[in-house]
């Protein structure tokens, strides 16, 4: 079975990325009910693994991880096939957050797809295209096929302040399942380049963690 992780790409009280990441997790399964093949999706929350600004010792790509919450964060992103990741856009490009998370680690990224669902005043665009690059250099696929959600036509907001209620135009469902498509498709294709394992660091770093 296919593991595709939806993460939650902002840390931010009251944020939107959860509601966003809410609405995706749901069509998932929709879509998975009909016919999306042996897959299953999960939310990944970035809050969940309250990662400080990036503090290990070494470069990601040695796999040599020092600290508990990093393990911990390595373990959950090598599990996974594929991602589906939820942005918004803040001045002009992807959370704070969410770039420290990936230059976290580096193996675990490793001949993996990803998908872009991204929001703003318009559409979080501008943030999407700089995931594209981030991720390129971890060595993930991304896909085509993105979903950009405007603040002004997709959200409902009671109160500007408050994370609202994702509310997405009918176009928005039928481009997200081709991007599921397409997600599964490549971590398919990928698979075997990837190792066997959960995680994949290389052998040395598990020598130097024991």
């Amino acid at each position: 079975m296919l593991r595709i992780g939806i993460i939650v790409g902002s840390t931010r009280p009251q944020r939107r990325a959860e509601v966003v990441a809410r609405w995706v997790h749901e069509a998932a399964a929709r879509h998975s009910a009909h016919g999306a093949g042996d897959v299953s999706f999960q939310v990944v929350d970035l809050a969940d693994y309250r990662l400080p600004l990036l503090d290990e010792p070494v470069p990601a790509a040695i796999g040599d991880y020092r600290n508990g919450h990093t393990r911990r964060w390595a373990e959950t992103v090598g599990s996974l096939d594929g991602f589906v990741v939820v942005t918004p856009e803040y001045n002009h490009s992807v959370p704070a957050a969410l770039k420290n998370a990936i230059d976290f680690l580096f193996a675990e990224w490793n001949d993996k797809a990803a998908g872009f669902v991204s929001y703003g005043l318009n559409g979080g665009v501008r943030a999407a295209e700089h995931l594209r690059l981030a991720l390129a250099e971890v060595k993930v696929a991304c896909v085509r096929s993105q979903v950009a959600l405007s603040l002004n036509d997709d959200f409902t907001f009671p109160d500007i302040t408050e994370p609202g209620l994702c509310t997405p135009a009918g176009r928005h469902e039928q481009i997200l399942h081709r991007l599921l498509d397409e997600v599964i498709a490549w971590a398919g294709a990928l698979k075997p380049l990837r190792q066997p394992t959960a995680a994949g660091p290389p052998a040395r770093a598990e020598t130097a963690r024991a």
